[in-house]
This record gives C-alpha cells, sequence and structure tokens, in this order.
C-alpha cells in the first residue's frame, strides 16, 4: 500500500530537476532550519525535497509495520498509537507543503509577462 508512495521520488527524474539520491535519506538534517539544510550541506532543492518525501513514505511505512505488529500481539498499544500520530504528523506536513507548492505555482501562473 505505501510502496507505491515511493514514487513520488521519481518525479524529480521525470522533470529534469537532477538526480535524487535517495540513499542520504538517513542523514537528511531535521535539527537544522528547513531554509539552510540545502545550503549548509551543498543540496540542491531536489535532493532536499527527495529527502524529505523518502523520510515521509520511510515513516508511513514504519506506522504501517507497527499497526500490523499490534494487531499481531508483539507491539504494545502505545507503541502503535505513537507510531500512528507520527505518521499522521509527517502526512499533514507533507499536504501542507504540498499546498505550499500548489499556491506558489498559481501565484507564478498569474503573473503577467
Amino acid at each position: 500500500m505505501i510502496s507505491s508512495v515511493q514514487n513520488v521520488s521519481n518525479l524529480s527524474m521525470t522533470r529534469a530537476l537532477g538526480a535524487v539520491d535517495t540513499e542520504n535519506s538517513a542523514s537528511s538534517s531535521a535539527a537544522t532550519m528547513p531554509g539552510t539544510a540545502g545550503a549548509a550541506n551543498g543540496m540542491s532543492f531536489a535532493s532536499v525535497m527527495g529527502n524529505m518525501a523518502s523520510d515521509a513514505v520511510n515513516s508511513l511505512k514504519g506506522a504501517e509495520s507497527m499497526s500490523f505488529a499490534g494487531i499481531k500481539g508483539t507491539a504494545t498499544t502505545r507503541e502503535v498509537v505513537d507510531s500512528m500520530l507520527q505518521a499522521e504528523q509527517t502526512l499533514q506536513t507533507a499536504i501542507a507543503i504540498r499546498d505550499k507548492v500548489v499556491s506558489a505555482f498559481l501565484e507564478v501562473t498569474k503573473m503577467q509577462m
């Protein structure tokens, strides 16, 4: 179910935005400010967005596997709830970013040449 979302990182390849380094998704700097993460590491915008997308997919996959573990009885209710809340926050962040990108695109298309 969640594996179909992984194709998000492949969108940059079809849009000719450059290669997205998905192996370094674990080394993305979550503690730094969002505006300085790419500038400090010399990463491109496409690679930062690709890393964020792969991190979101990993979070959703973790929540899905934790829910299955809860159904099997191998995980506690607290672990399942924490995992689900983290996945919900990740999904809300992704939706907010998508809304901002769409809004910016609409503003650009309204500009006069």
